[in-house]
């Protein structure tokens, strides 16, 4: 059986949230996120933030919340710019323009915005009221192509979006990756200071299903619940996602499901390194581009599955590769005992 670099929600859930789901099942518990253990959980999240102000809710996935955040943030005549590479943009069917919002999309091959991106595209859009109103930037951390925004970064792009009236939202599918790179300066105190709404993703790192979207700007909390049941997001058993974020946060589980990813990314990279290998993008999360010939992907792919990404030539191609919470030793010392074995 081939062992799986495609993506890090092919696993199951952590046992300890296993457990948890097992040993709580019997007790009868409030619906629709009243349970006790979806309101310790947030309470939870509003020590870590260090905001007891902000609004916390659980939904079952990504595309969900993106949905869910970006239709009720927005009036009918707004929009939301977004790097190319945006999971909005490229992996959800449609979903945002579906309610109406058009989005505005930068090219970017790092796949992370900066002020000087959003620039050109405000002032590409003065022309009152004929044209869509530039209103919420969408970025994610990590991105799509694995990269990750440091402080600087992120301060820049939140004071940007506040002097020029742009709301932001962070996409955190992966930003428990995010938090534990190597070269990460950033904290969930900061995410929370610097954005007016993000997610905690729980699907891509450890759980079975669920993301915790958390609104910091207060003028956008009201009603919000009313977005949540009307798009068919609100749980009546809610337990089933509280208890799963109540076992994430105590004692950083979280983050040490996410390091251990990274950590087994970053093990590769540098057997990778070692042989000259190119990348597509310099990334320090779990996700990895590394661009090798297509003889090698040919062996590569008798034990492992991955996506080939890009064609860089009639030679090459780069693959990306994604390590999970529970990517185990052995797949990694297989594979790089491959690298080292045909380069």
């Amino acid at each position: 059986m081939k062992f799986s670099f495609k993506n890090d929600y092919s696993e199951g859930c952590h046992p300890q949230i296993l457990e948890a789901l097992v040993r709580y099942n019997l007790d009868q518990q409030a619906g629709y996120g009243e349970d006790q253990f979806s309101l310790k959980a947030k309470d939870l999240l509003k020590e870590r933030i260090n905001n007891q102000n902000a609004a916390i809710y659980f939904v079952s996935g990504g595309t969900q919340a993106n949905l869910i955040v970006i239709s009720s943030i927005l009036k009918p005549y707004q929009c939301v710019i977004s790097a190319s590479t945006g999971h909005i943009l490229n992996n959800e069917t449609g979903a945002i323009e579906a309610t109406g919002h058009k989005i505005l999309s930068i090219e970017k091959k790092n796949g992370k915005l900066s002020p000087s991106d959003i620039i050109p595209v405000l002032e590409n859009h003065k022309n009152i009221p004929h044209q869509v109103m530039p209103k919420l930037v969408y970025i994610s951390n990590s991105t799509e192509l694995g990269t990750a925004y440091s402080k600087k970064e992120l301060e820049d792009l939140s004071v940007f979006c506040r002097e020029n009236s742009l709301y932001l939202f962070l996409d955190g599918a992966r930003l428990g990756h995010a938090l534990t790179s190597e070269i990460n300066d950033l904290n969930l105190e900061d995410i929370a200071k610097l954005t007016d709404v993000f997610y905690l993703g729980g699907t891509k790192n450890g759980a079975l299903i669920g993301e915790a979207i958390i609104i910091n700007n207060q003028s956008l909390q009201e009603d919000f619940a009313f977005n949540i049941k009307q798009k068919g997001a609100l749980l009546a058993k809610g337990r089933l996602l509280g208890i799963q974020f109540l076992e994430l946060m105590k004692n950083d589980l979280y983050f040490d499901l996410a390091r251990h990813a990274n950590q087994q990314a970053m093990k590769i990279k540098s057997a990778l390194l070692k042989k000259e290998i190119l990348f597509l993008s310099d990334t320090y999360t779990n996700q990895i581009f590394p661009i090798v010939n297509h003889k090698l992907i040919d062996v590569l792919s008798e034990k492992f599955e991955f996506y080939i990404w890009k064609n860089i030539d009639e030679n090459s191609s780069a693959i990306r590769l994604i390590t999970s919470w529970n990517t185990n030793e052995q797949a990694v010392d297989d594979f790089i005992k491959i690298i080292n074995d045909h380069v």
